[in-house]
Parts: structure tokens; C-alpha cells; sequence
């Protein structure tokens, strides 16, 4: 699972939250050393994607004066130039006379818009009246070509009337005996069918094939699982007996309560594949979540050892932990 987060660089919230702090500090150092790895392997292979820094910096260069200072311009007060009074005026003039000149742009352009629209809509309606009038002219056709036609058949309708009085009678003898005929042959094959199926088949046990989804949805998918995958594998038993393992129950908190620092339980998680070890503190509980979605049992986000039961992991961390975890019993 925890090269599935890396191979996305996505964990799920409800996931996430699952993690105490020291999980999520390790998780996302492992997210970050892949992103700096990826990133290096891009650079090595495109080496023109990098950093291309600037050769040399703008220079600004101010215009100087006779005097060797500063040029500096103040509207309307140098030699030569008009008042800052008329200046504004004319500025004004200028901008009104856009203005006038823009509206009267849009003026005209209003107006042959609307001429545009009042030739199409007549070219329309000339289109609408040449076209109904056609239709009113095909209609015509239509009928008269329908009145010759029922006027050729009226003739032929009587020499019809008695052909099909005898075949009607004809066809009824037949299908009379036909039906008949075909009720026979059904009740043969189902007495046919009936001593075949008493005498050499037998029903067949239903086995409904269960396909695991990507995470738990349901208890009784959760429950489902448990049944079917890992109690064959010996999921909460003792190493060497049939014996429930006494780390092995439904419930955690509640029992791990009063309980001493290092004493743990281990239980069926309802958030992944696998198992939450609740483990107890001097200050509260510590919450390890167990992958147990493959062909073998870790610690998710942890390390990297790999078991082939769950029994072989409690016994090895019981061993290698700093921890001072204590069996409740």
C-alpha cells in the first residue's frame, strides 16, 4: 500500500486521518524524498528544463541637463510653453471631440445594423410564401393523383370481396390443424424433458463468486473478507496451536483503558485491508495500522519488513521493539 501512495502522491483523508503523528511525520518524509528523486531523474534526463539564470541586469540611464543635473520639465512653466490652463482646455476639446466623433460611430452602426435585420426578415418572408405556395401546389397533386387511384380500385374491389371470402375460409382450416399440431408436439417434448431431467441431471450448488473491492464499504464486506481470505491463512490464532491469540479482539480502547503502558489488542480495521494494533501509553493510545491486502502482513508507513502471518509479525515486533509492550491477558 505505501507504494501504491508513492506511485500516486495521493493518500485518502479518512486514510490519513487512520495515522497518528509519528505515521504521518514518516509519510510524508517518504512523499518528499520521492518527489526529489523524480525530480532529479528529469534533470538528468532533460538537462534543458533547468534554471537558466540572467547574464546581466537592466541599467537605467537618466537625461541630463546643461547643467549637468537631472533634466526636469514642469508643464506650463518652461520657455515657450502655454499656460497650464489652456493646455487643459484644449485637452478637454480634444477629448470631447473623440467622444462625439465615437458616438456618432456607433450611431451609424445602429442604424445599419436594423437595416440589415429588416432585409432579412423580409427575404424571409418571401422565402416562406414561395415555399408554401409550392406546397399548396404539390398538395393539389397529391389528392387528384389519390382520387384517380381509389377510382381504379373501386372496380377491382368486388372481384376481391369474394377471393378473399375463400381464402379467409381456407386459411381458418388451416391454422385449425395447425394449432392443434403444435399443442401435441409441445406436450411431447415436455414429458421428454421432464424424465430426462429426474433421471440424469442433478442440481447444481450454487457459489456465488465474491470479488474484493479496492477498500471496505460495508462490516459484512469486512466480515466477508476475514471469513474467506484470512482465517485460512491462521489470522489471529497462535503460532503453533489452534488457539485464539490472546492479543486477538474486537475491541481495543475499552479494554486497554485500565490497562498498563505497553500492554496492546489487535483488531479487524474498518478502513483498509488489514488490522489497527491500538498499543497503550502514558498519555492515551498509539494506533498502527497492518497492511494485510497482499500475500503478506506490515506495518503501513512504518517499515518495511514483511511477514507471512500475523502471528510472525506480533512475535517479531514484541522482540524488536524499544517499547516495553506487555501481553494483557
Amino acid at each position: 500500500m505505501m507504494q501504491q501512495i508513492l506511485q500516486d502522491m495521493y493518500i485518502e483523508p479518512d486514510l490519513l486521518a487512520e495515522l497518528n503523528e509519528e505515521q504521518k511525520q514518516i509519510l510524508f518524509y517518504k512523499i518528499r524524498e520521492e518527489q526529489v528523486r523524480r525530480w532529479s531523474e528529469r534533470e538528468r534526463r532533460d538537462p534543458s528544463h533547468a534554471v537558466k539564470k540572467k547574464s546581466e541586469s537592466r541599467v537605467h540611464f537618466w537625461l541630463l541637463g546643461s547643467d549637468g543635473e537631472v533634466w526636469v520639465w514642469v508643464m506650463g512653466e518652461a520657455p515657450g510653453d502655454k499656460p497650464f490652463e489652456d493646455i487643459v482646455e484644449e485637452l478637454m476639446e480634444e477629448r470631447a471631440m473623440k467622444q462625439a466623433q465615437r458616438e456618432k460611430c456607433e450611431e451609424e452602426e445602429r442604424q445599419r445594423g436594423e437595416e440589415e435585420i429588416r432585409q432579412t426578415e423580409e427575404r424571409r418572408a418571401k422565402e416562406l410564401y414561395i415555399s408554401l405556395k409550392q406546397e399548396e401546389k404539390r398538395s393539389e397533386r397529391d389528392d387528384k393523383e389519390w382520387q384517380e387511384q381509389c377510382e381504379r380500385t373501386n372496380g377491382m374491389g368486388k372481384k376481391m370481396s369474394s377471393l378473399a371470402a375463400l381464402i379467409q375460409s381456407k386459411e381458418i382450416t388451416f391454422w385449425t390443424k395447425r394449432t392443434a399440431l403444435i399443442q401435441k408436439v409441445k406436450q411431447i417434448m415436455k414429458d421428454l424433458h421432464a424424465n430426462y431431467t429426474s433421471q440424469y441431471c442433478l442440481p447444481l450448488p450454487f457459489s456465488p463468486v465474491w470479488i474484493r473491492p479496492p477498500r471496505p464499504n460495508s462490516r459484512e464486506s469486512i466480515i466477508r473478507w476475514f471469513e474467506e481470505e484470512q482465517r485460512p491463512r491462521r489470522a489471529g490464532y497462535e503460532r503453533s496451536s489452534n488457539t485464539i491469540a490472546a492479543w486477538f479482539h474486537g475491541k481495543d480502547e475499552a479494554l486497554l483503558a485500565n490497562a498498563a503502558e505497553g500492554c496492546f489488542l489487535v483488531r479487524v480495521s474498518e478502513r483498509i485491508w488489514g488490522y489497527t494494533l491500538s498499543y497503550r501509553t502514558t498519555s492515551g493510545f498509539k494506533h498502527f495500522l497492518i497492511d494485510a491486502s497482499g500475500d503478506y502482513y506490515s506495518f503501513l508507513g512504518v517499515d518495511q519488513n514483511r511477514h507471512a502471518t500475523l502471528a510472525d509479525l506480533i512475535d517479531f515486533h514484541k522482540v524488536s521493539w524499544n517499547y516495553r509492550i506487555v501481553l494483557l491477558s
